[in-house]
């Protein structure tokens, strides 16, 4: 099973990309970011056209998650628990299938939360503590399961060109590195670090100041896999090549081949 994820930064902006690259890749089930739109606005004729099944968590104009499964998915459930007043689209889950069992998959956006300090970064730093707890109740299922999508989180200095451009931002800031690694701490696999544990490479690349030009980016979308995912992970990688296409998003597909 090949598995991966994508902030596509607004799915009509990305409509034309996004098929190209399904064909191209073929990933057996896809977490989607930013599709910036309601679900009835999300192109899903378009996309089951392709052989997908879709499930949509939308938004008007921002954020917004989204599943793409080849096969049917079950068990949907839509927003993270632990905040009934959060009305912010950030967080899809669903069983899909695989050739050798099964694997609950829950795509998230994680909130960016600059600037930092303030009300945004304190939304943030809550907003994964609650992602803490329920990927604490999804390992005590002790079943294979990842969590993937845009964690906004630069995870060592290793993972940013720069880092010492990032040290103030909510993405590198020292509370959010820590709010990550307590979530690693309870078993998870970070997919990509553990098959390249000393490369340098990014996901994300700013539209401004030429930073695709001058590789100026950094890791922010992850893949973390349960311990009975970890035991099946045969490989990982980025598709940083659809940076350089035509109407880019500012983020790549970052993808993990799994024995399912």
């Amino acid at each position: 099973m090949k598995i991966a994820t994508w902030n596509v930064n607004g799915i009509k902006a990305r409509i034309h990309a996004l098929p190209d690259w399904l064909q191209a890749a073929a990933p057996d089930a896809l977490a989607l970011q930013e599709i910036k739109t309601l679900d009835e606005g999300f192109p899903r004729a378009e996309i089951e056209a392709l052989g997908y099944h879709v499930e949509t968590f939308g938004q008007k104009s921002f954020n917004g998650v989204a599943i793409l499964s080849k096969k049917p998915v079950t068990g949907v459930v839509r927003g993270l628990p632990g905040d009934p007043e959060d009305e912010q689209a950030r967080w899809i889950e669903a069983t899909v299938s695989g050739e050798r069992g099964d694997l609950r998959f829950c795509a998230l956006y994680l909130p960016n939360g600059d600037p930092s300090p303030g009300p945004k970064y304190a939304y943030k730093l809550a907003w994964m503590e609650r992602l803490r707890q329920r990927a604490a109740d999804l390992l005590r299922e002790e079943r294979p399961v990842a969590l993937l999508g845009d964690f906004n989180v630069i995870p060592q200095d290793l993972d940013a060109a720069h880092p010492e451009d990032w040290r103030e931002s909510a993405l590198g800031r020292p509370e959010s590195r820590a709010a990550f690694r307590r979530i690693l701490n309870q078993g998870w696999l970070e997919s990509w670090r553990a098959v390249h544990p000393r490369e340098p490479e990014y996901s994300y690349w700013d539209f401004q100041r030429r930073a695709w030009e001058k590789n100026d980016g950094i890791r922010i979308d992850h893949i973390l896999l349960s311990p009975q995912a970890a035991d099946r992970l045969r490989g990982a990688g980025i598709d940083r090549d659809l940076r350089d296409g035509a109407k880019p998003s500012d983020h790549v597909p970052v993808w993990a081949y799994l024995a399912l």
